[in-house]
């Protein structure tokens, strides 16, 4: 019996899609002459039929396959010129993985034949055929019963983000199921939910989900790309992160836990990868992008088309200038929102994204498009705001409505804190949301992303634990990582148990925490940093899937959970700062917005604020008598206790970071004496407004 013969069907949706009676595959390639679908069996080891997309529309080719459905398995070729020095690679010897592939079938090995140019004449082509070898897409039911659920929507002033690791968050929970450790029915478990619930955090910015490949550097070293961030398939949740728990496929999986994780009010956010893609430079495989339209999807430098503009630093830069790269971005992004039900994105190095032919531009076809998408402009959009090009650097440059990770802010608290090199000036501006960056720009104080560590250097504890990073086993002769980390070791190098080293350890960590969760902006930390997660040392764990960055929940430090717990709901409790600018000013009644205090109570003036030798201050935040609850932050970045005067009225202890705990029952009128011990914080309210916080 002949195989169907492909009818002309529709140039849209990009993909393969089933309608109920067959599919239509549709893809995109400006240079290619034409384009061939290759139909497989099951589990993708045989070519059972060979097809040619029979139309060509507006530069997609696109085909209909009569009676087909889910389950069919296929790939691509695509025929045009072989001219590397004019930007094309086609190769029709090697078998392309649709970009739009919402399942992927096989497991990528490194394999010569996945080259599509010769390995001794890079100037030609490659005639080995890589299908046998090479990862296929398979055709999916997209429909999924959601049962009601929706996107919480949680306001942004009530946003506190923990970023996390799928695999590593549960791998070695022992509330976690064996079977679901380090996956996505995991993170979904009632012990995993019940810590981020405990806690108080309304997201969980997830490290990269989507279908990544390993590079051969590390295969060779017998590492991974643990972190992820080297994406192949947009569209498709990764199967290594999936358990297939109950029969359900990674997809599914995936859609599980989102919906879980909404059922007990916590925000998803994925981390997403669209600033290049694993098939690197002119050395790299032919998988899929550089096969189907090389000079489409990649910048190219204008007199040099056969290499690539590398503004990511792993070999080649997306080139979202072209109308069909920058669609393939948003259908990605609208999938991930729509289909699979996610609240929100973090961009790894977006200036890519608003990269034009003269730099970032804040006012690019991206930032416009996603603005006015019905769906997606009412997410949560965070930028990282740099990075390896020219004029890469672009903290505070983002349209207003996005959210930037502020590394100014993780640099000043940590340099406070830490090292004691940073003035009381450098500290209340990163408090008050880093209003010297984004305050000029017309933005909001929330679209600060503060932190002080995220999967990216050292953890919380190796911060003040650690003055060296210690990176042997990254197999780069520890010439890998971040080298400027205002970090210390408090003593000793490493695990102590001297008490002084130890109690001037947990003392900063809770300084550093309470800065964070406290401060004007949005908070966001590191998962385990609210336990003590230890990578002893590694400051760019990037290929460590082992129990450097798996979490140990079996030495999880109670006491400073409970710290933690307690900040996120003094945090949601009394806002300490609320989502607008500050002046300082009187109004008619002469009282102050906020009121920065010198250690006897007097107001902080001029040069004061840049004075090295004084890194004690107060801050009271509301007007007495105007505000709901007025506020009183004492801030002591120095070493000895110092003695506070309390402004006037009935003052309720309601943090210490000098405790394990951070309670304290103290109880103050002022104008009266307090002390406040060596590097922390305290935190007052005034009595008689009902505020309470839970014990834990």
């Amino acid at each position: 019996m002949n195989p169907p013969t492909l009818q002309r069907g529709h140039p849209w949706p990009l993909g393969a899609h089933w309608d109920g009676q067959g599919v239509n595959f549709a893809v995109f390639s400006a240079h290619a002459h034409h384009v061939e679908l290759c139909v497989f069996d099951a589990e993708g080891r045989h070519e059972l039929a060979r097809h040619v997309l029979p139309a060509h529309s507006h530069d997609v080719w696109h085909g209909y396959l009569p009676g087909a459905g889910p389950g069919l398995v296929y790939g691509l070729r695509a025929h045009g010129a072989w001219r590397p020095e004019r930007g094309h690679r086609f190769n029709p010897h090697k078998l392309l993985l649709d970009p739009y592939a919402r399942e992927v079938v096989g497991r990528f090995d490194w394999r010569p034949e996945h080259g599509g140019a010769d390995p001794q004449h890079g100037g030609h082509m490659d005639g080995r055929d890589n299908a046998t070898h090479a990862l296929k897409a398979r055709v999916v039911d997209e429909r999924y019963d959601w049962r009601g659920d929706r996107h919480p929507h949680i306001p942004i002033e009530q946003t506190v983000i923990c970023e996390l690791h799928v695999k590593g968050f549960t791998m070695r929970h022992p509330g976690v199921p064996a079977a679901l450790r380090g996956t996505y029915a995991g993170l979904a478990s009632d012990a995993a939910i019940a810590h981020l619930q405990r806690l108080g955090v309304t997201a969980v910015e997830l490290l990269p989900v989507h279908l990544h490949l390993d590079e051969h550097r590390l295969v060779q070293m017998g590492l991974t790309n643990y972190w992820g961030y080297n994406t192949l398939g947009f569209f498709c949740p990764d199967p290594r992160l999936a358990s297939g728990h109950g029969g359900l496929s990674p997809r599914d999986e995936f859609r599980a836990m989102v919906a879980k994780l909404h059922e007990h009010g916590i925000e998803v956010i994925l981390d997403v990868v669209y600033n290049h893609t694993a098939e690197g430079d002119e050395h790299g495989p032919t998988l899929s992008f550089r096969g189907l339209d090389n000079a489409s999807y990649y910048r190219l430098p204008p007199h040099a088309k056969a290499h690539y503009d590398n503004y990511a630093g792993c070999g080649n830069t997306l080139d979202l200038r072209h109308p069909r790269v920058l669609q393939m971005v948003l259908d990605s992004l609208r999938f991930w929102a729509g289909e699979m039900h996610v609240d929100g994105f973090r961009f790894d190095l977006a200036p890519v994204l608003g990269r034009g032919d003269h730099g970032f531009d804040r006012h690019a076809p991206f930032f416009t498009a996603l603005a006015q998408d019905p769906l997606l402009s009412r997410l949560k959009m965070i930028a990282e705001p740099w990075d390896v090009g020219p004029g890469g650097y672009q903290v505070g440059g983002f349209p207003g409505g996005w959210l930037e990770w502020n590394d100014r802010y993780r640099d000043t608290m940590r340099a406070f804190w830490i090292e004691g090199s940073h003035t009381r000036g450098d500290f209340a501006q990163r408090l008050c949301a880093s209003s010297d960056i984004f305050q000029p720009r017309g933005r909001a104080p929330f679209e600060s992303v503060n932190y002080v560590v995220s999967h990216d250097g050292y953890t919380l504890l190796d911060l003040v634990s650690y003055a060296h990073k210690h990176n042997e086993a990254n197999g780069e002769h520890n010439r890998d990582g971040h080298g400027h980390n205002h970090n210390a070791n408090c003593g000793v190098e490493g695990p102590s148990d001297d008490p002084q080293v130890v109690a001037l350890r947990g003392r900063l960590r809770r300084a550093l925490l309470a800065s964070t969760l406290l401060s004007q902006g949005t908070p966001m930390f590191a998962a385990g940093d609210e336990f003590g997660h230890t990578q002893g040392g590694n400051n760019n764990p990037y290929c460590q899937d082992n129990g450097t960055t798996w979490l140990d929940w079996s030495r999880a430090d109670a006491d400073l959970i409970a710290f933690t717990a307690r900040l996120i709901a003094l945090r949601q409790a009394a806002l300490p700062f609320a989502n607008r600018w500050y002046d300082g000013l009187p109004d008619r009644h002469g009282l102050q917005d906020v009121t920065w205090l010198r250690v006897d109570g007097s107001e902080l003036h001029g040069d004061e604020w840049r004075r090295p030798d004084g890194r004690a201050f107060g801050c009271l935040i509301g007007r007495p008598g105007a505000c709901p609850v007025p506020m009183l932050l004492l801030v002591n970045g120095d070493a000895p206790a110092v003695e506070f005067t309390l402004p006037a009225g009935a003052w309720q202890a309601l943090l210490d970071t000098g405790d394990p705990r951070g309670r304290s029952d103290r109880h103050v009128r002022g104008p009266a004496p307090l002390t406040v011990g060596g590097r922390s914080i305290m935190v007052f309210a005034l009595e008689g407004h009902g505020l309470r916080l839970p014990e834990n």
